[in-house]
């Protein structure tokens, strides 16, 4: 199946479905508020969005025509639920993938494997990336590609990958070292992945302390 190209509250919106129907199962599917509210979340999220009841409701909506979503019978208040896997034709594993990239951006094969602990455990980024080479390999009478390799930034040692539900990405292109400072440009580069991968594993932590009501350590 062939998508048109998802707006950013649209695929915030499929993106937070997928994640709750994963990581808080007993209270999915979703309300609007619910919806909402995780649309909006400070952690587990790139970008920061403030997405609006009104603009929610109408992401739903139009997600419904797509057969992406489609809501719950029974109940005094409606709740939401995707159908992004069978509405796609894609496997477990690609449709968990394709959803942190939704809700993260673009992201290494290692760091989408960090990310993925609650929603899948792959078993190393092997396969992670063999999954995201069939996304981007996928033959245009399935749909075409959904993703895409980024170019590797100056210095920088793991390429990321980026979702193509969206529309296409723009590629930067890659930047030349100046003469006599490529050791100080790749130290920095160094240095913004480790800090990069470091606040992944933190927003991991503080989602799953938020998740188990928790403090995180160091806090009172």
């Amino acid at each position: 199946m062939r998508l048109r190209p998802l707006t950013p509250i649209e695929a915030r919106v499929l993106g937070t479905l997928m994640e709750k129907a994963r990581t808080v199962p007993d209270s999915y599917p979703l309300t609007l508020n619910a919806l909402v509210a995780g649309c909006n979340q400070k952690t587990s999220r790139d970008p920061l969005l403030n997405v609006t009841e009104a603009q929610a409701q109408e992401a739903l909506d139009s997600l419904k025509q797509l057969a992406l979503v489609f809501e719950t019978s029974g109940g005094r208040v409606a709740r939401w639920e995707h159908n992004f896997q069978r509405a796609v034709g894609v496997p477990e594993q690609s449709a968990v993938l394709l959803g942190l990239l939704m809700l993260r951006g673009p992201q290494t094969a290692g760091e989408l494997r960090i990310n993925s602990e609650r929603w899948y455990r792959f078993a190393d980024i092997s396969s992670v990336e063999a999954f995201l080479e069939e996304l981007r390999d996928r033959a245009e009478d399935k749909g075409g590609p959904l993703v895409v390799l980024l170019p590797r930034a100056p210095g920088m040692r793991e390429q990321r990958w980026a979702h193509l539900l969206c529309g296409a990405v723009d590629v930067p292109e890659p930047v030349a070292a100046a003469p006599g400072g490529a050791p100080r440009d790749a130290l920095q580069a160094r240095i913004e992945a480790l800090e990069s991968e470091v606040a992944a594993l933190r927003s991991t932590l503080q989602d799953v302390c938020e998740q188990l009501g928790l403090s995180q350590p160091g806090q009172a």
